[in-house]
């Protein structure tokens, strides 16, 4: 994709996330599957995070995430390319009395050479696909070494070319759905508030190829493989034990073959080479 057409897509990917800035937090702030999502991939970082540390938040969102991080000690730069997602974020640290513990940038994830505040940083972290939003992914991912402290650590949260779930619906002939992943190199279409934008699908390997001169892998977890993605609405309610047992499930298989590549998601860390 050439820069000009990339600039276009988060052009509109921006639009349609700050259209939505005002009520995103009440369309999937109370969602049981969401919450599960978040305390997994919380947990996952805190198992590398030391106290007080300084991470860097790429599209933040309305700030979930680092609103959790500060309020255990960390320092959070969080950026994004949504205006309107950092000023509901900009609100929440002023209610929370947060303000001095995270700072704001509105900055492009394919533009981090351009960051006011470099670090370096302890974590570098990305949530819930943002990362998807763009097919220079290997530009993002080369930024990362010269943010990090030696030692620190990247966690990514990442849409893979499989899922399970997706994968299903053949059975009820949903075909265009269930191959959607597999077939978009050249991107697949989003729709967030009727603004239309594309995004992109890569899996674990390309990661781990293009880090691996200075990374070391850490940790790869599927996520949302057994249990059912949150688009899949009140599963949670209506087979309620059925979703405990999924979950139990999915916690011991989150980290073996074949589960880890074919969730809705996968997380994945490494290590900055001293």
């Amino acid at each position: 994709m050439s820069d000009e057409v990339n600039t276009s897509n988060e052009r509109e990917a921006a639009s349609a996330f700050t259209k939505q800035a005002s009520h995103f937090d009440e369309i999937y702030g109370t969602d049981e599957i969401i919450r599960y999502k978040r305390k997994r991939v919380r947990d996952h970082v805190l198992r590398w995070l030391d106290p007080a540390a300084s991470i860097l938040e790429l599209n933040a969102g309305t700030g979930e995430d680092a609103i959790f991080f500060a309020a255990k000690g960390h320092r959070v730069h969080a950026t994004d390319i949504s205006p309107g997602m950092q000023e509901i974020l900009r609100q929440k640290l002023m209610r929370k009395n947060l303000s001095a513990k995270v700072s704001q940038e509105l900055c492009s994830f394919t533009g981090l050479g351009e960051l006011k505040f470099r670090g370096p940083y302890d974590l570098i972290f990305s949530n819930f696909a943002g990362l998807n939003c763009t097919d220079q992914l290997g530009t993002v991912l080369d930024s990362f070494n010269s943010l990090l402290k030696p030692g620190g650590i990247v966690t990514l949260v990442v849409l893979p070319k499989f899922c399970l779930w997706e994968g299903l619906l053949i059975f009820k002939g949903k075909f265009r759905v269930a191959f959607r992943r597999i077939f978009s190199s050249g991107g697949a279409k989003a729709r967030v508030e009727g603004q239309y934008f594309k995004c992109w699908y890569y899996q674990p390997s390309f990661i781990i190829n293009r880090l691996k001169r200075d990374f070391e892998l850490l940790s790869l977890e599927g996520l949302c493989t057994c249990v059912p993605p949150s688009y899949i609405q009140g599963f949670d309610q209506k087979y309620p034990r059925l979703y405990d047992f999924l979950k139990a499930r999915e916690d011991g298989l989150k980290e073996k073959w074949p589960w880890k590549f074919i969730g809705d998601y996968y997380i994945i860390s490494f290590r900055r080479k001293d």
